[in-house]
C-alpha cells in the first residue's frame, strides 16, 4: 500500500514539475486529422491580457513511410477582428518532451510533445485562435493524435 502510495505522490510531482516547466494548458485543440482539401478548423477563445505569454504546443502520434511534412496554420482573432496568421512546422519542436520514435526501414513511428512557438498578447481582450493541420502528399501517413495545445 505504501509503494501505491508513493507512486501516486511521484506521478503527482512530476505533473506538477512538468507546468512549472512547460507552462500551464488553458485550451486544447483536438484536430487529429489533416485537411489539405476540406478545411477541418477548430478554435478556441481565450481572455488574455497584456504581456500574457501563450505558447504553441503539439501533442503528436503519427506513423508514415518515407518523408512526411505536417503544419499547423493558425489564425489569430481579437474581439472578431482577424489580426493575423501563423504557420508552425508540427514536426520542428523545442523542447521535445515524452519522445518515443522508432524507424524501420522507410517506415516512421513517432510520438511526442513538442513547443513550436509562442506570442505575447499586446492589449487585453478576447482572442480566438483558429487552426487546421496540413500535411504534405503521403497517402501513408497514419495519424492517431495531432493536437495544438495552448499553454500559459
Amino acid at each position: 500500500m505504501m509503494k501505491k502510495i508513493l507512486l501516486i505522490f511521484s506521478i503527482s510531482l512530476a505533473i506538477i514539475g512538468c507546468d512549472a516547466l512547460t507552462g500551464k494548458e488553458v485550451a486544447r485543440l483536438p484536430i487529429n486529422e489533416t485537411s489539405n482539401i476540406n478545411l477541418n478548423m477548430k478554435e478556441a477563445t481565450l481572455f488574455l491580457k497584456k504581456d500574457e505569454k501563450v505558447s504553441f504546443w503539439t501533442e503528436t502520434d503519427i506513423e508514415y513511410e518515407n518523408d512526411v511534412a505536417l503544419v499547423y496554420t493558425i489564425e489569430l482573432w481579437k474581439d472578431s477582428i482577424k489580426l493575423g496568421g501563423v504557420q508552425l512546422d508540427a514536426l520542428e519542436t523545442n523542447p521535445t518532451i515524452l519522445e518515443i520514435k522508432s524507424s524501420k526501414g522507410n517506415k516512421t513511428s513517432w510520438s511526442y510533445t513538442g513547443k513550436m512557438d509562442q506570442y505575447v498578447v499586446e492589449e487585453d481582450g478576447e482572442y480566438t485562435y483558429k487552426a487546421v493541420l496540413s500535411s504534405s502528399d503521403n497517402p501513408t501517413l497514419k495519424i492517431n493524435k495531432a493536437e495544438l495545445v495552448l499553454k500559459k
